[in-house]
């Protein structure tokens, strides 16, 4: 019985592991990315903003749903249940972001108008 244990947490290890791999790899090509800026994403527009700007967003929702998956053990659920958190979550955190920029975007360029000082 206690043999079975160890098996199952030494793949409990390895599966630490790998998420620990995939996300540390998706934070360092956002930090490296952050760093160097190459002018191809940042000159890019799509759909109102710049590629880089998308390529992070898109990024973050991926380390967002990965975590889900892995530390929330949605990978073990029905598969109902997941696409009923995923969905909603990935649907709900777009809109936000899409509300945000648009927004922000905006009131961006009612402040360099000059219809409104920049005095807070």
């Amino acid at each position: 019985m206690a043999h079975d244990t160890t098996q199952h947490h030494g793949s409990a290890t390895k599966r630490i592991w790998i998420v620990f791999a995939i996300l540390s790899v998706v934070t360092i090509v956002e930090v490296i990315l952050g760093i160097i800026k190459p002018e191809f994403l940042t000159d890019t527009n799509f759909l109102g903003m710049r590629l880089l700007n998308w390529i992070f967003i898109i990024l973050t929702i991926y380390k967002a749903y990965y975590i889900a998956w892995a530390f929330m053990h949605l990978e073990h659920e029905s598969k109902g249940l997941r696409r009923a958190i995923v969905w909603t979550s990935i649907f709900l955190v777009s809109y936000l972001i899409f509300i945000l920029l648009t927004e922000g975007g905006y009131i961006y360029d009612i402040y360099k108008g000059g219809h409104v000082a920049w005095d807070f």
